[in-house]
């Protein structure tokens, strides 16, 4: 069996700063997972993937 994961909140947000360039994170909680296995993702990504989690 299996499905679909689907984030269902932000839990943190942090800047990686890399040689020339800065890239906004957010650590994002998914649905039938706990908080410590939430994931760091590229906000530019899940802001167009998932928008809803921004307003």
């Amino acid at each position: 069996m299996s499905y679909i994961e689907k984030p269902i909140g932000i839990l943190d947000r942090k800047d990686q700063v890399l040689r020339n360039r800065t890239i906004s994170l957010v650590k994002i909680l998914w649905q039938h997972h706990t908080s410590d296995e939430a994931t760091w993702e590229e906000e530019d990504e899940v802001r167009n993937n998932y928008p809803e989690l921004f307003d």
